[in-house]
């Protein structure tokens, strides 16, 4: 019985360790949206108020201009030029409408200062009407400003700043006044719309859903839509349609690419990225160059003017590189470990993956950001 059950344990043990176990899947709502269910950008413009100094100059015309209007619009009749703005800054103010959202709700307000603005730290946003493209007024702004840095500077220039304090945020600051009207009432035909357009994983999700619903609704048109004919049975619960739709399971395809950030020296492999067998050899080159400066005095009572002569000291070193086989993998693993091997550096790493593109030994897209 003993050996047995030890003999049970082994077989499961070497099933877990040679199984390779299928990517999780994804909900449609995840991967895809149903046309009409998108957001809306707005902007404005806007004073902020309450800086302790650090507000826009007094050369900077529109804000003077916009605080000696709004102060006019009050019953405040002030010259322009006597006008002071040190504790005010002008502003755009951003924010997305999302769908289906309704009269009274609350969305969140970006702020940016496009005057010379030190900080907006502690200030108010005034009322401030957020626009859509077509110039209708769909929501108002106000409220106090978080900024989430800092700068302080000295009397002499120099100072410390922290993050990005001509920024902030107004946490549910802008008020809905405007519906967008988003038609979902009566339909005979959803599209539904991938966030990464791809033919097979297009198919795919008709294929689901047409085994979900029991019924040929849904047909691929191209790479990013899905049309889907609404069952009689739901002709009268569209919610209920799009809620069982969302839900359903898929297995998105995913195009073989390497993302590379040079900047960061970030190097993100994707799944199905092959590399055919390939050697590859890396070394190092440094190059040093220092230079001590000496003085060169003449001999007493002598013509010559003492002078600095600088010294140059190049020093060369040059890294033994090895010759390292790379590819040949069928899982992500096995490419990462081949390209371990070679054991460089993220930066290098870069270069050598440019190298295997250009030798056409990498199946893959290399993307730079």
């Amino acid at each position: 019985m003993f050996r047995r059950n030890l003999f049970l344990l082994l077989s499961v043990f070497l099933l877990l360790q040679f199984h390779v176990f299928p990517a999780s899947a994804a909900r449609i709502k995840d991967i895809a949206s149903f046309m009409g269910d998108r957001p809306n950008q707005l902007i404005g413009y806007g004073l902020i108020v309450g800086l302790n100094g650090t507000g826009d100059n007094n050369k900077t015309q529109f804000t003077v201009n916009t605080l000696a209007n709004l102060l006019d619009n009050m019953g405040i009749h002030v010259n322009p030029d006597q006008v002071k703005v040190k504790n005010v800054a002008a502003v755009m103010a951003t924010a997305k409408l999302p769908s289906f959202v309704r009269k009274g709700s609350r969305v969140d307000v970006q702020v940016s200062s496009i005057g010379d603005a030190k900080s907006l730290e502690g200030g108010t946003l005034l009322m401030t009407p957020l626009q859509g493209p077509d110039g209708k007024t769909y929501a108002v702004a106000q409220g106090p400003i978080s900024v989430g840095g800092f700068s302080v500077s000295g009397a002499s220039g120099s100072g410390v700043q922290k993050n990005h304090p001509t920024v902030g945020f107004v946490s549910g600051g802008a008020l809905v006044e405007q519906e967008v009207p988003v038609p979902y009432g009566n339909l005979q035909q959803l599209d539904l719309v991938l966030s990464n357009p791809d033919f097979s994983t297009a198919n795919k999700v008709s294929k689901r859903v047409n085994e979900t619903l029991g019924d040929s609704v849904a047909q691929a048109m191209d790479a990013a839509t899905i049309k889907v004919q609404v069952p009689e049975s739901y002709q009268q619960n569209i919610v209920g349609l799009i809620s069982r739709v969302e839900s359903i399971e898929v297995q998105p395809d995913e195009v073989a690419k390497i993302v590379v950030n040079e900047r960061t020296g970030t190097i993100v492999i994707g799944e199905n990225v092959r590399i055919s067998p390939v050697a590859v050899a890396h070394g190092n080159l440094t190059v040093q160059i220092s230079e001590t400066p000496s003085v060169s005095q003449p001999q007493p009572f002598g013509k010559g003017q003492t002078v600095v002569v600088p010294q140059s000291e190049v020093n060369v070193e040059e890294e033994k590189g090895h010759i390292s086989i790379v590819g040949g993998g069928v899982t992500i693993g096995q490419v990462v470990k081949g390209l371990n091997a070679i054991g460089a550096t993220p930066r290098d790493l870069i270069n050598i993956l440019q190298a295997i593109r250009a030798a056409g030994a990498m199946q893959a897209e290399l993307e730079f950001i």
